[in-house]
């Protein structure tokens, strides 16, 4: 899956993620859950000059404290009891290429400090070796923790933290990317559609009203799962989804949570900003709906095509990522 967006946010990040990917140093990139941390990873090593090499991801809540070492720099034959043979390691793996660590804050005090280690001079012993080893290989971590609160709070070694953040990301929350909620929903049915076959299915209009009002706590992977459980159990054509049930509650909380807080600001500012959040959203949900025609999409708003097309250039709306042909191309 390629990045899809066009919200100010995700053009922001994605701007970033070009600059970060030629600059040819550590990253740490923090996010929530399901906010895309490996696809911005994986970003970052094809868009560098390491793109010819191999990405390595691991998880590190899944290597045992005692392997640490083991996983990561290899040993050789006799090492322990069970070394059979000489075995490479996933830095040998990852020779010049990019070493993915993700959950980086599940790491015990042991394995921090043999990571730390290595990226202070980037030489490795495989464990049963007399010599040490050169790696050439570029290392971006990421969390869904803050790795600053952690360190402060003593859970993280800050001279760790110190050597992964020289090049630092944080992604936005689906919250905060506004029409592109409906833009991944587009994607997603679309991906469904080549995988499954089981034909075209959009969503209804109501369905595509509250996707826009809801917090999504679980991200794109949760807007993701959603699409594709519903586009293999709904029969027809057009998909309902009911709205779960805190979304009532935050309607009439009268808040949007992703336009911050608005007593922080003055009545006009605070006015303007809501109207701008509503434009937005109308307008990706109207070209959504029209599959990116703008005569259609400007009808079915009620107005001239002229002055749909200027609210589209003044939010920066491109019409061309909500047609079914761009979709499919990502």
């Amino acid at each position: 899956m390629r990045m899809i967006g066009q919200s100010p946010v995700f053009l922001e990040t994605q701007q970033l993620i070009e600059k970060i990917a030629n600059c040819d140093a550590p990253v740490l990139i923090e996010g929530e859950t399901g906010t895309g941390k490996e696809l911005v990873a994986r970003a970052i090593h094809y868009g560098s000059c390491r793109q010819k090499y191999p990405f390595v991801p691991v998880n590190c809540g899944a290597i045992p404290d005692n392997l640490v070492e083991n996983e990561l720099f290899g040993h050789k034959r006799g090492a322990y009891t069970d070394a059979k043979s000489d075995n490479s390691g996933l830095i040998t793996l990852a020779k010049q290429g990019t070493l993915f660590l993700d959950e980086i804050d599940t790491l015990t005090p042991k394995a921090q400090v043999t990571l730390l280690r290595f990226l202070q001079d980037q030489f490795y012993r495989p464990l049963g070796s007399s010599e040490s080893q050169m790696a050439d290989v570029r290392i971006v971590a990421a969390s869904n923790a803050d790795l600053t609160t952690l360190a402060e709070e003593g859970a993280f070694r800050l001279d760790l933290l110190f050597r992964l953040k020289i090049m630092y990301l944080k992604l936005p929350p689906l919250r905060e990317r506004y029409s592109d909620i409906i833009l991944l929903a587009n994607y997603f049915l679309l991906a469904c559609e080549s995988r499954y076959g089981h034909g075209k299915k959009e969503l209804h209009a109501e369905t595509i009203s509250w996707f826009d009002q809801y917090n999504w706590p679980g991200n794109i992977r949760e807007l993701e799962n959603l699409i594709y459980r519903e586009y293999l159990l709904e029969e027809g054509q057009v998909i309902s989804i009911k709205p779960p049930q805190c979304l009532n509650v935050e309607r009439r909380s009268g808040s949007d949570r992703r336009l911050g807080n608005l007593t922080c600001m003055g009545f006009n500012e605070a006015k303007n900003r809501m109207i701008a959040s509503f434009e937005k959203c109308y307008l990706a949900e109207s070209l959504s709906v029209t599959h990116g025609n703008v005569t259609k999409a400007a009808k079915l708003a009620g107005k001239e095509r002229r002055s749909f097309g200027k609210l589209l250039k003044k939010y920066g709306v491109d019409k061309n990522l909500f047609s079914n042909s761009a979709i499919s191309d990502h």
